[in-house]
């Protein structure tokens, strides 16, 4: 039945006297007239939807401008109407709440995941300013649901998997669970028919089976609290087919093993009575152990307060109770449109506008602040849908404060729920004093001590484990920045050696006068862009020298010739050995002192570092090649693989080992090994490797005929000796025909 404008307004003001019953009778007429003859896909007057949209917010008991709002809200985007004209004729306030639902309806939520996550962002960016755009558009997609049948098939499942994606988790979020079990109720009934009506026949066999005992445990419920003399309000509750298909999916149960299907709530006047209420159930029936929970105490991210308990009831049936005052109840429904918490409410026009204060709403505002701290689109719209969709689970901080958290969350979680800085220099964790892995599974109640080094950064890998998107979004910014740091360092090694090259001092400030002919913002890019590869030093050197560009003389391709002796043909010197043919012993330091290499540790250090495929270690003679985008990969200079860079000499970097002797390290390294086919052969030629404190990584049969099989060891080693006793000590056995090292 389609509301009529007096029950309207007559249904605003029996909450708010002092509603502008002009402005809402203005807001009738006026959208009326704009909408004309326009029809929905049902065939009814178009404007028969904003009316329905309005009385479900009046049903939110929501103030006259969002009346007002819901009224007008398809003025914009469906007639003629412009927003100026709003402006004028309702005020700057109905206007941008107007203009801020027109633009929403432009987004189109449910397209491929990149364009599908950008419009998320400006959805959530248009209600972030103001919460009663997000109810206006709320109850707008609600009575689309509810009218869904008369879209074409194609369009219906469009909007409803929209709904069950996006809207119904906001409305979730935001508290609102009746708004919330209806939107995913439609939804489902569409994407799902069969599993829809299966449920609903069910659950109508369900109900005719129990409406005694249902009868019973209310009446039985009702009977003890008036004894102990508490005002209270017994009501039964069933389960949605959503969340009863949902928790059988999840669990793999039928719906006969579902105990909570249905539940009862008890609403009383004040919190103590909600305490004196449980003392009476848990007095008068067994408490099922582990099914107790304190949110008034501990209140949900979205507001909701309630004890919950199960109790074993009247003939042994599990009953599911939630205990509440009707202050709580109502926040419960209709979550932040239900807050007391009123601007203006004693003002001139005595407006009620829905408070911004809630958790809720600061739960939003955290999610826009993640928008502007420039995560990509893709990667929000994940981290937020996990939000959407998960439990809770509250811990505490050694000092007692209250974390919430989704449920599945670890202490990775936890330390990025404390502050950002706290996550990333996270290293260890004890729950309720007790040292325990970072990836334990959190539960209600656990104290939790985050313990800390300065020295830490995340590792990538944390992504993985991490459950929460502000943990996620933290770790993979701090893994960009690291990574930019490492290219940053690699730049400015590159940089002061590449400026000494040419006889020049490597200066911040300098360069720093030349980001505009290098196209860079900071010379922080500019370090960078020279580490991953992007820019060459000599190019950096032309921009900050400009007059030594037009010095130059022609360049010549020189062959790059590698010898036992040292490395020769780039002006350069590479590794630990070097030769300066036609030098004095003084021009050999000097020359030395100018070109020494970039000092490489292996893996484990602050360099972007690969080592090629054959591996390298202390002792060999070694040399960088840059790639961009992937730091430098270290080869021996005898490595086959070099031949392919020859011709590219600005890629070639001087690097020289740099070992920490107090911190020794392994390194990589590849041998060849052909043994005989005999048994136990490749036994000894690992006992041989172990014993000699090599460490196998791979073993990889190249080529096994009758007599022998060839074979590719990966290793790791200690240095260049450690290498060359492992291999002695192959070739020493029997078995082995021949052993050496594979440079590829």
């Amino acid at each position: 039945m389609t509301t009529r404008q007096y029950e309207l307004v007559e249904r605003v003001l029996s909450y708010q006297p002092n509603a502008d019953e002009a402005l809402l009778n203005r807001a009738y007429v006026y959208a009326m007239k704009a909408h004309g003859n326009q029809k929905r896909a049902s065939g009814a007057p178009f404007f028969s939807h904003p009316l329905e949209v309005a009385a479900i917010l009046a049903e939110m008991r929501l103030d006259d401008a969002t009346i007002a709002t819901a009224l007008l809200h398809d003025t914009i985007e469906d007639t003629e109407v412009t927003r100026g004209e709003i402006d004028t004729m309702f005020g700057r306030e109905i206007g941008t709440l107007v203009d801020g639902l027109t633009k929403i309806k432009k987004l189109d939520l449910v397209t491929k995941k990149a364009e599908q996550a950008e419009n998320f962002r400006k959805l959530l960016l248009a209600i972030s300013s103001d919460i009663r755009v997000l109810l206006v558009k709320l109850a707008d997609r609600l009575h689309n649901m509810r009218t869904l049948e008369h879209m074409k098939p194609a369009k219906r499942r469009i909007v409803a998997e929209e709904t069950m994606d996006i809207y119904a988790p906001l409305a979730g979020r935001m508290g609102m669970q009746w708004l919330r079990e209806e939107l995913e109720d439609r939804a489902f009934r569409w994407l799902n028919p069969e599993a829809y009506a299966a449920v609903v026949d069910r659950l109508k066999m369900l109900r005719e089976q129990t409406q005694g005992l249902i009868d019973e445990i209310e009446h039985a419920l009702t009977s003890k609290l008036e004894e102990a003399k508490l005002q209270a309000v017994v009501s039964r509750r069933e389960k949605k087919p959503y969340a009863i298909w949902n928790k059988m999916e999840r669990k793999q149960i039928s719906l006969e093993q579902l105990s909570d299907i249905y539940g009862f709530r008890i609403v009383v006047p004040e919190v103590g009575d909600c305490y004196r209420a449980i003392a009476v159930i848990h007095t008068t029936w067994h408490a099922v152990p582990g099914r107790f929970k304190d949110y008034i105490s501990n209140p949900k991210q979205n507001d909701y307060q309630s004890i919950h308990t199960t109790i074993v009831g009247p003939r042994h049936q599990r009953v599911e109770l939630q205990i509440r005052t009707e202050r709580m109840h109502d926040v419960a429904e209709y979550g932040v449109a239900a807050h007391a918490l009123y601007k203006d409410i004693n003002g001139a026009n005595g407006s009620m506008v829905p408070s911004q204060d809630s958790n809720a709403y600061r739960w939003l505002r955290h999610l826009v602040g993640m928008l502007l701290d420039g995560d990509n689109p893709e990667e929000f719209l994940e981290h937020t849908k996990l939000e959407l969709f998960q439990d809770q689970v509250f811990c505490f901080t050694p000092k007692g404060r209250l974390i919430a958290l989704p449920r599945g969350a670890n202490p990775i979680d936890f330390a990025y729920a404390v502050h950002t800085d706290i996550g990333n220099t996270c290293v260890g964790t004890k729950i309720n004093g007790r040292p325990m892995p970072l990836v334990t599974e959190l539960r209600n109640g656990d104290e939790v001590e985050i313990i800390t080094s300065e020295a830490q950064i995340p590792p990538s890998a944390w992504q993985s484990l991490a459950i929460t998107g502000k943990a996620r979004s933290a770790i993979r910014r701090a893994t960009r920045d690291a990574v930019r740091a490492q290219y940053g360092k690699l730049g400015r090694e590159i940089l002061v050696r590449g400026f000494q090259r040419r006889g020049k001092t490597f200066s911040e400030d300098n360069l720093n006068l030349a980001l505009k002919r290098l196209s860079q913002k900071t010379v922080e890019d500019v370090l960078a862009a020279v580490g991953r590869g992007e820019l060459g030093s000599a190019e950096v050197v032309r921009a900050v020298y400009p007059e030594e560009a037009q010095a130059e003389p022609p360049k010549r391709r020189r062959k790059i010739k590698r010898s036992d002796e040292g490395w020769f043909g780039l002006g350069k010197v590479m590794g630990l050995k070097f030769r300066w043919p036609g030098s004095s012993g003084r021009a050999k330091k000097d020359a030395k002192d100018a070109f020494s290499g970039i000092p490489i540790r292996g893996l484990g250090g602050d360099l972007p570092v690969s080592f090629a495929d054959g591996g390298a270690v202390p002792g060999d003679r070694i040399v960088g090649i840059l790639t961009p985008g992937q730091g430098i990969t270290i080869y021996p200079i005898h490595a086959e693989a070099l031949k392919a860079f020859d011709e590219e000499p600005e890629r070639w970097i001087d690097v020289t080992w740099d070992i920490d002797e107090d911190n020794p390290q392994r390194f990589p390294a590849k041998l060849a090994v052909t043994v005989l086919n005999e048994p136990g052969s490749l036994a000894q030629v690992a006992s041989v490797i172990g014993e000699a404190d090599g460490n196998i990584q791979n073993i990889k049969m190249t080529n096994r005929v009758a007599d022998y099989t060839e074979i590719l060891i990966d290793l790791e080693v200690w240095d260049l000796k450690h290498l060359n006793d492992i291999v002695a000590g192959l070739k020493g056995k029997d078995m082995v025909s021949s052993a050496a090292r594979a440079l590829i």
